[in-house]
């Protein structure tokens, strides 16, 4: 086939492919260049999510007649001052959005610098370039963008709904929104609801510009973040394991003040809390990385939606520490919201007509239970045959009220409710507790401290347990038996399709060792040898953390009760079990008077 050169149009349409993907990706590169042009105030109004309409306009420095002109030329820029791009300390430096987007849209911008008399315009449509003209405007700069991919409409076909799309572009001006406290930035248009992010300043501004932007009830539940390794700083918040999301859209990273999808730091993260949740729910972060600019490089991607670190591991580790040491910090401490849940779900919800026709048609007396349909007789007393024996195990009560016990964060134990829920009482409320999450995560973190140094103590099995798998399970336990042992658990092969279970964790205690090996031996096969060694015994622990802690179903002492509490109070991250689910729930004493309408 005969080489050809490509005309500068198709050239331009290819080059607009790679940074111009949706109307989002178009908001962020001018929203970025209002912020590299000082900027104070930001604002942007979309129309059809982005397809038919973008207007972003900023009071920053604005531009001079001929810098205008150069504006909308390819590799042109005013952010690499030495030409060097080990050093970049702006958003933007490709030289390549404004002329990506007049490619394949029509766009017109006007701009005025403090030095010019009046402002000056210039529109570009499909790439034909204008001259500029005069115009009128204050100092700063106003981009729009009508009819984005007019120029290449096949694009057109892969974008998707008109909401969508604007859902995007909130998502993104949310993104630079967070990194930039300081400036006012807006989101308006007649095909969204309107979003005004205020200028924050003085000490708390970055707190509350994350309480602006993910709600004030992350920062109720979340950690604050604050580690330094080797020059890099990391700062931010991140959520407590039981304050959790279905996907990754509330995790917020930036380097820099630069926001990123990076998969070392969306990894790191996850690694993070690997110990605390469960595979399919996603921890809350807003987490920000400042390190010099010749440690890392942006130049990797063409939207700067990821970079390269020159010492990745130094990078993965300062975010996983850091995030460690705040749960350990934090101990055995559950999300607020969890609480806030519970108090939600005991609450009456009625309907109005409801509550009106028990208060005898006065629709706004009290909102309480509505009265049943029919009357207190025979039928309605049939409900009250199952209370001729007791729902809860009161033991605890029996015993003299440790008025010491009330002052400890999980209280002293009262009772048991269904042989698997501990109530507790507190000096200023009470706090439940599902016993087998509990003791599942003491258990755990005494097998990863075993992991760390010191032998777990093991039990010999009278009789070995011989365990048939097939026969690349076998091999795998085979191949990791030393790593096992110093779990607690010895294995052997026996034949070629099964092993022996001769010796188990003592602190286990009766267990069933085959269901446990299979356990293990399906987590074996799901690894792959990337896997690093200490996640692969983390999570051989708490998969023998599960099979061997306290059941539910199980009747507890008093005394086994409140020595649980205890040492809940001094176990790492026993606010969650290790699948995530909240080990207890906290109601403080007014909260419950309110749901009896005493306060």
């Amino acid at each position: 086939m005969t080489i050809r050169r490509l005309p500068d149009h198709v050239i331009n349409r290819i080059a607009a492919g790679e940074v111009v993907e949706r109307p989002a990706s178009v908001v962020k590169e001018l929203v970025e260049n209002a912020l590299d042009a000082g900027a104070r105030r930001v604002d942007v109004v979309t129309a059809g999510g982005g397809k038919s309409l973008i207007r972003v306009t900023d009071d920053g420095a604005g531009m001079r007649r001929d810098d205008l002109a150069l504006a909308v030329a390819r590799h042109c820029t005013s952010k690499l001052p030495g030409d060097d791009l080990s050093v970049i300390a702006t958003l933007g430096f490709r030289g390549e959005a404004l002329a990506s987007v007049g490619a394949v849209a029509r766009l017109t911008i006007e701009s005025r610098h403090a030095g010019e008399a009046h402002a000056w315009a210039i529109e570009v449509e499909g790439a034909r370039e204008g001259e500029p003209s005069p115009a009128s405007r204050a100092i700063g700069t106003q981009v729009e963008v009508r009819d984005l991919f007019f120029a290449t409409p096949a694009r057109l076909k892969f974008l998707r709904s008109d909401r969508a799309e604007a859902n995007a572009v909130a998502e993104t001006v949310r993104r630079l929104a967070l990194a930039n406290p300081g400036i006012r930035l807006t989101l308006s248009g007649a095909d969204r609801m309107p979003l005004d992010f205020a200028a924050e300043s003085g000490e708390g501004a970055s707190g509350r510009r994350v309480a602006q932007v993910i709600g004030d009830d992350f920062l109720e539940n979340a950690m604050a973040i604050s580690a330094v390794r080797e020059g890099a700083r990391l700062i931010g918040h991140a959520g407590l394991p039981t304050f959790h999301r279905a996907n990754s859209l509330q995790q917020f990273m930036f380097v820099n003040g630069r926001p990123l999808r990076d998969p070392l730091l969306t990894g790191a993260l996850r690694a993070a809390y690997a110990d605390v949740l469960t595979r399919d729910r996603f921890p809350v972060a807003a987490l920000f990385v400042e390190m010099d600019p010749q440690e890392f490089d942006v130049n990797v991607h063409p939207a700067k939606l990821e970079v390269r670190f020159r010492d990745p591991g130094m990078v993965r580790g300062l975010v996983i520490g850091a995030i460690r040491d705040a749960l350990a910090e934090h101990g055995f401490r559950a999300a607020p919201s969890v609480g806030a849940a519970t108090l939600a779900a005991f609450r009456p919800e009625f309907s109005r007509g409801a509550a009106a026709h028990a208060n005898g048609g006065n629709g706004g007396a009290w909102q309480g239970w509505a009265q049943p349909a029919k009357g207190f007789g025979e039928e309605a007393q049939a409900g009250f045959a199952v209370l001729d024996r007791p729902s809860a195990d009161a033991r605890a009560s029996v015993a003299e009220l440790d008025a010491a016990a009330l002052q400890r964060p999980l209280g002293a134990a009262r009772a048991q409710l269904h042989a698997n829920y501990i109530v507790a009482q507190t000096d200023d409320g009470l706090v439940i507790v599902d016993q087998h999450a509990a003791h599942e995560r003491i258990v755990y973190e005494r097998l990863k401290a075993g992991l760390s140094g010191a032998r777990v103590p093991r039990q010999i099995m009278l009789i070995p347990e011989v365990v048939e798998l097939p026969r690349d399970d076998v091999e795998r336990l085979a191949a990791r038996a030393d790593e096992l042992a110093g779990v607690g658990l010895v294995v052997e092969a026996f034949g070629p399709g099964a092993v022996a279970v001769t010796e188990t964790p003592a602190m286990l205690g009766q267990l069933d060792a085959a269901a446990l090996v299979r356990d293990i031996a399906d987590d074996l096969a799901e690894w792959d040898a990337s896997t690093r060694l200490s996640e692969r015994l983390d999570h051989v622990a708490a998969t023998m953390a599960c099979h061997g802690s306290v059941r539910a179903g199980r009747q507890m002492k008093p005394e086994e009760m409140d020595a649980l509490l205890r040492e809940m109070e001094h176990t790492p991250n026993s606010g969650q079990c290790n699948h995530g689910r909240p080990t207890y729930v906290e109601l403080k004493l007014a909260d419950v008077e309110r749901l009896f309408g005493r306060r």
